[in-house]
């Protein structure tokens, strides 16, 4: 170790902070499934581990940005946002979600993706020794950067016999007096789970009982299915006085590299997260901006996304109760959350989720993601690559037929 070393900040020598490296078991599926890749290099790969769209965003999506790219305007910094990108926000959320009540420009602000949103809010609320209330399992950003300022998290399981939803009722007191931030996220990634207006009715009194902001992390509102209404946070009344909801165009437009999203509620947890922001970057590129203002403007892309994941759910749950499987069809996201079998006729025993997705990556040429925390579980993603219906019902018969060769044994 040279004399750097001796420098740099006490936080990063918690290896939990590095996402790469907080949990190992990801980092073994990783090598496992680039050994198994070239172990095989003639069969065809099943990656159901992929979280992010495989289609391209929409040419007219495509068409803006090329066409606003070169203009001389576009070239500024776009600082906390461009009012025309805060106008279609607001008008998105009216329009699919019926949120009538946002001013676009003090309670909305455009983030360089949700990712960069969430590792903001801490910033704005976190002092050494505060809590941040998390699902497990949850996207690990706002964790790791309440760690990051010498705050603490504490996991609320998300477990099949609550409905993947959290139950608030064993957190000590001593917790919910020191805590500030409660994270949630419906529709639910890994679980598929969707929030209800009585569940967004118990957050909002929990919050102003303990007195928390929250943040509810809605990435995956407009990707429901079959009967499904899109449901926002924000649309159930008192919500905007207790928090902030986040959506991003990654998920239901297919611009996850365009690193585009927004932050809508409050107003004043709005102002300090702009900001943290405005002394943190200065803005997403103006042209992507408004190529996001026209997807926003055009919400049937995203209505298109959605009857391609159900139909290919309707294939993938047919197929996992024809294995063997116990699964109903998610009502959303595009997430199938599996409880692992335990373990196959030839005296394989799976110990945990990740026995199990390891043994798929091996035997079957399939990748999932596991989870053991709270209950060991695996999560197959429908966003696998296909060319068209027919490739489809290809792809997911050659899946069906891989799973019915390990002989799996439920009970």
């Amino acid at each position: 170790m040279g004399k750097i070393h001796d420098l740099i900040a006490d936080r990063f020598r918690d290896q939990s902070f590095d996402i790469a490296k907080q949990d190992y078991k990801f980092m073994r599926i990783k090598k496992a499934k680039e050994e198994v890749m070239k172990r095989y290099p003639n069969v065809e790969f099943i990656d159901m581990g992929i979280g992010e769209p495989d289609l391209a965003a929409d040419e007219k999506v495509v068409e803006v940005l090329c066409k606003e790219a070169g203009k001389l305007e576009n070239r500024l910094y776009a600082d906390n946002g461009i009012s025309e990108f805060q106008q279609a926000a607001a008008d998105y959320l009216y329009k699919v979600f019926g949120v009538s009540n946002l001013n676009p420009y003090d309670e909305i602000l455009h983030g360089i993706g949700a990712k960069s949103i969430l590792a903001m809010l801490p910033l704005c609320f976190i002092n050494p020794g505060d809590i941040t209330l998390i699902p497990l399992p949850s996207y690990p950003i706002i964790s790791t950067h309440t760690k990051y300022l010498g705050g603490v998290v504490y996991g609320i399981p998300l477990t099949k016999a609550n409905n993947f939803y959290p139950d608030f009722s064993n957190i000590p007191s001593i917790i919910l007096y020191r805590s500030k931030l409660l994270y949630i996220n419906y529709p639910n990634n890994p679980t598929g789970q969707v929030a209800t207006e009585d569940f967004y009715k118990r957050i909002i009194e929990f919050a102003h009982k303990n007195n928390l902001v929250v943040v509810a992390d809605s990435t995956y509102a407009a990707i429901v299915f079959d009967d499904e209404k899109p449901l926002s946070f924000l649309s159930v009344d008192g919500a905007k006085d207790v928090g902030i909801e986040i959506h991003t165009l990654s998920k239901a437009f297919n611009m996850t590299g365009w690193r585009i999203a927004f932050a809508a509620g409050n107003s004043e947890i709005i102002s300090i997260l702009s900001t943290v922001k405005a002394n943190s970057d200065s803005g997403q590129f103006r042209a992507i901006q408004k190529a996001g203002a026209y997807a926003l403007n055009h919400p049937e892309i995203s209505s298109s996304n959605c009857k391609r994941y159900s139909r290919r759910f309707d294939l993938l749950i047919t197929a996992l109760r024809e294995v063997g499987f116990t699964i109903d069809k998610p009502k959303a996201t595009f997430y199938c959350y599996l409880s692992i079998p335990k373990g196959t006729e030839n005296g394989v025993v799976f110990k945990s989720a990740e026995d199990f997705s390891l043994y798929l990556l091996s035997h079957a040429q399939i990748c999932t993601v596991p989870w053991n925390t709270p209950e060991p579980y695996v999560r197959l993603s429908v966003t696998f690559e296909a060319k068209d219906k027919e490739d489809e019902e290809r792809i997911i018969h050659l899946f069906k037929e891989r799973l019915l060769k390990l002989k799996l044994v439920f009970s």
